[in-house]
């Protein structure tokens, strides 16, 4: 009798899942991808660059998910870094 916990009773019936145990396995997936998870704290007068380089709109600057959207459009400069500057390394 070395049963699983996960393994039904019965054949030909799932296992339910617990949302965390269903959470961790998609993290371990995601993780497994090579993905990382990191939370980000910004200023205003970030979001604010996000809008002048047109990677938010004025009226998304409260929106996290717009935010966030605009965050992987920046991702191939630093934001606050001056346009001539970013030029110059192109």
């Amino acid at each position: 009798m070395n049963e699983s916990v996960a393994t039904p009773i019965v054949a030909n019936t799932k296992v339910a899942r617990t949302r965390a145990a269903e959470r961790m396995r998609r993290y371990r997936q995601r993780r497994r991808a090579g993905l990382r998870c990191y939370r980000l704290e910004l200023r205003d007068s970030e979001i604010k660059d996000l809008v002048r380089r047109g990677l938010l709109l004025a009226s998304e600057q409260a929106d996290t998910n717009a935010i966030t959207k605009a965050m992987y459009g920046s991702s191939t400069a630093p934001l606050g870094a001056r346009r001539d500057a970013q030029r110059r390394c192109l």
